[in-house]
This record gives structure tokens, C-alpha cells and sequence, in this order.
């Protein structure tokens, strides 16, 4: 809470949720990501300076695959495909695909895990 109240004090940005592990991930609202990043990054290296962590942003959307490909920005999904409440992440190489799935599988399971607090999906790579 703590965090998010210092995001939205320093940015004007309306913040939906804030994910906290080696990193900061806040989730903003639609249209609000230009007023998060500021003119040239700037809130994004002031509240960095702040807070003594990296952050990062990610815009939500109501629409699932859009919200799954902000999410994985920036890497590039060839489509991204929901089929009975399981998402599809198909990738063009399979560079994408080991960035996407990452070492013990961490972040798919992070993807995983932010996609189910807003959506009753799994994602997978295939």
C-alpha cells in the first residue's frame, strides 16, 4: 500500500495493483501509462531512486490478450490465444520462448500468477 500510495502521489497515475518481489510491477490503469512514465522516464527514475528498487510498468486491459502481451513487453508473441480458460502464448522463435518461460520456469509462473489475480486463466507457452 505503502507503494502505491508514493506512485500515485508522484505520478497522477491511477495504480490497480502493485506486485513486489526483486522487483516493483505496478499494474496501471488504461490510458494512464503515459502520466506513469513521465516525460522521458522521469517518475519512473525518480520513484526508482525512492523506493531503492526496480520498477516496472505494465498497462492494464480489460481484453485478456492484450493484457498478456503488455505484460510479457517486451517481447513479441507471434498470437496469443484463449481456449477454455487456458492462454496460448505462441512465439516466433524459440529465443522468445525461453525468455518467456525463463530458469525453473520463473516467468511464466510470475505471468501465471499476475494473469490469475485479474482473470480465471492459466497461461502456457506453446
Amino acid at each position: 500500500m505503502q507503494y502505491i500510495s508514493i506512485f500515485e502521489s508522484l505520478t497522477a497515475a491511477k495504480v490497480k495493483d502493485c506486485i513486489v518481489n526483486e522487483q516493483i510491477l505496478f499494474i496501471v490503469n488504461e490510458n494512464d501509462m503515459g502520466k506513469a512514465i513521465g516525460k522521458q522516464g522521469s517518475n519512473v527514475k525518480r520513484i526508482e531512486n525512492l523506493v531503492k528498487k526496480k520498477i516496472r510498468l505494465v498497462e492494464f486491459n480489460n481484453n485478456l490478450a492484450q493484457f498478456v502481451q503488455n505484460l510479457i513487453y517486451p517481447i513479441k508473441a507471434k498470437e496469443i490465444k484463449e481456449e477454455n480458460g487456458i492462454v496460448n502464448i505462441y512465439c516466433n522463435d524459440v529465443k522468445s520462448k525461453g525468455m518467456l518461460i525463463g530458469r525453473d520456469r520463473h516467468n511464466i509462473n510470475f505471468i501465471n500468477n499476475v494473469v490469475k489475480r485479474f482473470f480465471d486463466n492459466e497461461v502456457m507457452v506453446a
